[in-house]
C-alpha cells in the first residue's frame, strides 16, 4: 500500500477544500511506517551518525519537496537529529499530499 502513495504525485492544494476526515487520516497513517500524528500534523524524527548525514538527508528531502511542490517544516536539532512535519497550510489540515510526501521520504 505504501507503494501506492509513492507512485502518486502531489497535486496543487488551494484553500476551499476540506482537510481529510479522521478515518482517512488513520488509514493513510498506516501506510507510512514510523510516522505519527502530533497536534494534527504528520511527523517523524530521524537520527543520524553525524551532522553531515543529517544535512545530506535534509538536502535530499528538499529535492523531493521541490519536485512535488509540497514542503515540510524541517527542524535540525542536536547535531544529528532532524524532525520533519507535514501539514497542508492552505486547508489548515492534512491532505493526501502530506502522506504522499511521507511515503516518498521513507
Amino acid at each position: 500500500m505504501t507503494d501506492d502513495l509513492i507512485q502518486k504525485r502531489c497535486v496543487p492544494c488551494e484553500g476551499g477544500m476540506p482537510p481529510l476526515p479522521e478515518d482517512k487520516v488513520q488509514e493513510l497513517l498506516k501506510q507510512v511506517p514510523d510516522w505519527s500524528l502530533e497536534e494534527g500534523k504528520v511527523i517523524r524524527k530521524f537520527q543520524f551518525k553525524n551532522f553531515r548525514e543529517a544535512i545530506d538527508f535534509v538536502n535530499n528531502v528538499a529535492e523531493i519537496a521541490e519536485s512535488e511542490n509540497h514542503h515540510p517544516n524541517i527542524s535540525i536539532y542536536g547535531w544529528n537529529k532532524v524532525k520533519l512535519t507535514f501539514f497542508t497550510h492552505a486547508i489548515r489540515g492534512l491532505s493526501e499530499n502530506d502522506f504522499i510526501m511521507a511515503a516518498k521520504v521513507n
